[in-house]
Formats: structure tokens, sequence, C-alpha cells
């Protein structure tokens, strides 16, 4: 499958990352390496991760890493995933 991400997901990324270049540059290293990994992880395995919690739709699935909730969607037909952003982790109810 061809990962994909929109342009929501590298504004969050960057938000992010400047977050923690605060506390440490090689924190930032390790996060998007350790990130980068998963989510090319992702083309091999896409539905190994949960259903979304965010969405109704069995076919958006939430990685999480660190906190952090990222969204992404399958499309079988094109085979791709597409990787639509990066949110801090909260419970829905």
């Amino acid at each position: 499958m061809q990962i994909l991400k929109d342009a929501r997901y590298y504004t969050d990324l960057m938000e992010i990352m400047e977050f923690i270049a605060q506390g440490s540059v090689q924190n930032v290293i390790d996060f998007q390496v350790e990130l980068d990994q998963m989510v090319e992880n992702c083309a091999y395995f896409p539905y190994k991760y949960r259903k979304s919690i965010y969405f109704d739709n069995e076919e958006i699935r939430d990685l999480i890493y660190k906190g952090y909730v990222i969204p992404y969607l399958i499309d079988p037909e094109k085979r791709t995933l597409t990787f639509m952003g990066i949110v801090k982790w909260k419970p829905h109810f």
C-alpha cells in the first residue's frame, strides 16, 4: 500500500516537533524516526490498529504513538493509506 500524508498531518507534526524541541533536539529526532517507522509498517498491516473512536468508519484506524492519535484512512481500491493528522489523545465518551 502507498502511504499518503495530508497537509494537516504535516502541520500537526511540525507543531509537535517544535514543542518537543524545547526540551531536546535528540528527542525530536527520535520521535520522528520512530513515528516514520510505525507509519511505514502500516503499509504491511493496515488493519493492525483499532477502528477510530473519532470516526464512524471501519476504514479509518487510529495509530497511537506516545499519547498521540494518528488517524488514517484505508482505501483498499486505490491501495492507499492516508494519514489525516495528529492529535493528543482525549477520552471519548
